[in-house]
């Protein structure tokens, strides 16, 4: 019987209180569920920017996770920091140092939401702060009706990676994010955008997969979304 590939998932954090006293980890428990069900498995990679090489020895792939936080805009070369950006430092670090290590390793990379937006950060990209304040006419990307049903359509840029995975033009994907790609940088190419311009998927196209969406797969709400994960898994093989 073949391995199956072990998925590494970057979790989020917390301050005391809630759960525990002290400091503590969470991932939803649909990131693991859909990693499994698209034929990895799912281990969890906590936040020890130190030991990023020795955490990726013991998987095939990275799964950067969103969450409710963003990307300090220092990174991106921005010197002001609009009210609604919401900093995890200790978390930015973590999957900095995971992204890099696992780039310069060739391995499979997926960033997902607040994931893709710290690989586009790490591409050369740069990211609007409050999409409310920057686009006009936007949609809600954070989208009023429950996570597991879509919140709009994503139009695939043809030729890409991510059209060749999908099979697909346009897809229902859900939105739970105040922030998004600005720019894609040098060494990355946009995939997928929203009605209203936003970009909603980036790739490296000199990689055999480094793939960043906007929204939300482990919710596997339509069959692009499975194609995706079953992707990751099927390079980490």
């Amino acid at each position: 019987m073949s391995k199956l590939p072990a998925i590494g998932l970057t979790l989020d954090s917390e301050k005391p209180g809630g759960w525990s006293k002290y400091p503590w980890y969470a991932v939803r428990a649909n990131y693991a569920e859909a990693v499994a069900a698209c034929g990895g498995v799912p281990l969890a990679l906590p936040h020890l920017p130190a030991l990023a090489g020795d955490l990726l020895d013991r998987v095939d792939a990275l799964l950067v996770t969103g969450g409710g936080f963003d990307v300090d805009p220092a990174l991106y070369g921005e010197t002001a920091r609009h009210p609604a950006v919401t900093l995890k430092e200790g978390r930015t670090r973590a999957e900095l140092a995971l992204i890099h290590a696992a780039l310069e390793r060739g391995m499979p990379v997926l960033g997902i939401c607040g994931g893709e937006q710290v690989l586009a950060v790490v591409l050369g990209g740069t990211l609007i702060q409050h999409i409310p304040d920057a686009v006009p006419g936007a949609l809600a990307h954070e989208q009023p009706n429950p996570r597991h049903e879509p919140g709009h359509e994503v139009e695939i840029v043809p030729g890409t990676q991510l059209a060749a995975i999908t099979g697909l033009a346009r897809m229902a994907v859900n939105s739970a994010h105040h922030q998004a790609v600005r720019d894609a940088g040098p060494r990355a190419r946009v995939s997928a955008r929203a009605p209203d311009g936003v970009i909603e998927a980036i790739e490296d196209p000199t990689r055999k997969f480094c793939l960043g969406v906007q929204w939300h797969p482990e919710y596997l709400i339509g069959p692009g979304d499975r194609r995706i994960l079953e992707a990751l898994v099927a390079a980490a093989r």
